[in-house]
């Protein structure tokens, strides 16, 4: 199949599809761009480019010839899809979690680097400055060793998109890959990005609200590390009414706390016994930060590298997540196996 240099195909046209399609658009004004609508989808949106093309079946997305292709469906059709595509010749960004479960994955991962495609994982955090500022400030040894962190996140399920039935999306269906621990893996993510891959996980998590969903809506988390030794909580739910974002690292030689929401970073000192907002840069606009997610994965296509996210990335984050419901059935700690 011959692959064009102008073609791009979007999978899903849900909120996060629509965001990557506007965003594409942006970048590649004189791009064809088509979208690929999935029955597995709860309801459907109207496409709000008229110029899209509209595809009903991966075969018919694949005739169109994408040059690249971001899957942005449940993530229960992440991987047969993206699987269809790289085996095309199409590079592709996955859209978070990269799938449901491990299942296929590292198959899917290796005949991508078989091919040479381009296979990203759409964490987008990395791209956010103030995190940035965050793994640099570690990296650079600011608070020497880091051996506790705190990670917290939560949003009220029915308030991500108020226009939109919550019962009906996608983070409230087991079946569509929904659900605290998946939905809100970005904190794993950049956990992982900053600290590489736990030992040892434990966790515990259910459904604790009066939400009409049939998936867990609260979950803590313990990730233990070795060589060195340290311990990392994890809060993840869909209650909390106050959206936050949130991260505490507390190192040998003082403490860093990161505000996500505000796009602040402060850091203590032992040698100055004071806290002090650590410089950074705010978005005017946050969708900035999916924008430069995009620009990166563009990049990637064009000069052949490695994206900042790749799938095996992608893939280690749930090794992490089988750990954990590993652990919730088996009521103990469990060892992580890393995928990749």
């Amino acid at each position: 199949m011959e692959v064009s240099a102008e073609r791009y195909l979007i999978v899903s046209l849900g909120s996060i599809g629509q965001r990557h399609l506007e965003n594409l658009r942006h970048l590649r004004p004189e791009a064809d761009i088509g979208g690929l609508r999935l029955s597995s989808m709860p309801h459907r949106r109207q496409i709000p480019d008229q110029s899209v093309h509209e595809f009903g079946s991966v075969r018919q997305a694949l005739e169109f010839a994408p040059r690249a292709a971001i899957v942005a469906g449940p993530a229960s059709t992440h991987v047969p899809v993206a699987r269809a595509l790289i085996e095309a010749g199409v590079h592709v960004l996955v859209e978070k979690p990269f799938s449901t479960s491990v299942d296929g994955c590292a198959e899917l991962i290796e005949k991508a680097r078989q091919l040479g495609l381009v296979l990203m994982t759409g964490y987008n955090l990395p791209f956010l400055p103030s995190l940035q500022v965050v793994k640099e400030c570690i990296t650079r040894g600011d608070i020497g060793q880091v051996i506790s962190v705190r990670a917290e996140v939560g949003q009220y399920l029915p308030d991500w998109r108020p226009a939109a039935d919550y019962r009906t999306g996608v983070s409230a269906q087991r079946a569509l890959g929904g659900g605290a621990l998946l939905e809100l893996s970005h904190e794993l993510h950049y956990l992982y990005w900053l600290f590489g891959m736990p030992v040892r996980v434990t966790a515990r998590a259910g459904k604790y609200s009066d939400l009409q969903i049939d998936v867990e809506d609260l979950v803590e988390l313990l990730l233990e590390y070795e060589s060195p030794r340290r311990l990392v909580s994890v809060h993840l739910d869909f209650l909390e009414r106050a959206p936050r974002r949130t991260c505490r690292f507390v190192g040998l030689e003082g403490s860093i706390v990161w505000d996500a929401m505000r796009e602040s970073v402060d850091a203590y000192q032992v040698a100055s016994g004071a806290w002090t907002a650590v410089p950074t840069r705010r978005f005017s606009d946050r969708n900035q930060m999916y924008v430069d997610e995009m620009r990166h994965f563009l990049d990637c296509i064009d000069e052949g590298s490695r994206p900042i996210v790749d799938g095996a990335d992608g893939l280690n984050v749930l090794m992490i997540i089988e750990a954990a419901r590993q652990s919730m059935t088996r009521n103990s700690t469990v060892e992580v196996s890393p995928g990749e």
